[in-house]
C-alpha cells in the first residue's frame, strides 16, 4: 500500500514526538498543547492527531479529564510495575533466544558488544544506557526470541516508555562497565544454548537496574 503525504508526515511526527518525550525535551508531567505542537512542527491538525494517538498508545502521553494531554510522570510505582514485567518477559526472551537465535544474530550481538566496549572507553559511559533499536542489546535479544507476542509487548508497547525511564533517570551511581560485563555473560549463556542460565542472568541484570534507578529516584 502506497503511503500518502499525510501518513508520511504523521509517521515522521510520531518519531519526533517520541524522541522529544524520551529525552525530556517535553518534561514528565508537562501539559501538551496540540495547537502549539502544530505550530512548532508546522503540520496540520490531522497528522498531529494521528501522531498523538500513536504516542498515547505507547503510554508516553495520557489524557486527564478537564486537563488535557500531558506527558506521563516518572514514579516509583510505575517503575516497579514496568521492571517487573521486563524481568519476567525479558528473562523469557533470553530463554527462547537460546533455542531460536541464528549464528548470524549471535555474530551481530558480539560485534555490537565489542563496539559498546570501545564506546564506553572513549566517551562518557552514561550514554551507554541511551542505545536504542538495533544498537540496543536488549532489543536484539527480544527479537531473537522469535516470539511475536513478546516482541509486540517489549519492542512496541513498552519499549519507548522503558527508554524514557533509562534516559531520564539520574546516572550518578550508574556503572556502565558492570552492565556491559553482564551483557557479555548473558550472550555467552545464549551462545552455549543454556536457556536456564540465560534467563537467570537476564532477570538478575534487570532487577539490578531497577534497584539502582529506584535508589537514585528516592535520593532526589
Amino acid at each position: 500500500m502506497i503511503e500518502t503525504k499525510e501518513q508520511i508526515k504523521s509517521d515522521n511526527l510520531t518519531e519526533r514526538l517520541i524522541e522529544a518525550i524520551v529525552n525530556g525535551e517535553y518534561p514528565a508531567g508537562s501539559k501538551i498543547s496540540e495547537p502549539e505542537l502544530a505550530r512548532v512542527f508546522n503540520v496540520s491538525r490531522g497528522p498531529l492527531r494521528e501522531a498523538m494517538m500513536r504516542v498515547e498508545s505507547l503510554n508516553l502521553v495520557e489524557r486527564i479529564p478537564h486537563v488535557g494531554a500531558r506527558v506521563v510522570t516518572l514514579s516509583l510505582g510505575k517503575l516497579a510495575e514496568i521492571y517487573a514485567v521486563r524481568e519476567a518477559l525479558e528473562g523469557m526472551a533470553a530463554n527462547l533466544a537460546c533455542k531460536h537465535i541464528t549464528d548470524s544474530e549471535i555474530a551481530t550481538l558480539e560485534e555490537l558488544l565489542n563496539r559498546h566496549q570501545s564506546h564506553i572507553e572513549e566517551v562518557d559511559g552514561a550514554s551507554y544506557f541511551y542505545q536504542q533499536g538495533d544498537f540496543d542489546f536488549h532489543y536484539l535479544i527480544i527479537k531473537a526470541s522469535k516470539n511475536h507476542q513478546l516482541i509486540a509487548l517489549l519492542c512496541d508497547q513498552l519499549y519507548h516508555l522503558i527508554r524514557m525511564y533509562r534516559f531520564q533517570s539520574p546516572r550518578s551511581k550508574s556503572r556502565p562497565e558492570k552492565a556491559l560485563y553482564e551483557h557479555f555473560a548473558i550472550l555467552n549463556a545464549i551462545k552455549a544454548r543454556d536457556p536456564e542460565l540465560a534467563e537467570m542472568l537476564m532477570r538478575r541484570h534487570i532487577k539490578s537496574s531497577r534497584l539502582l534507578i529506584e535508589n537514585e529516584l528516592l535520593e532526589e
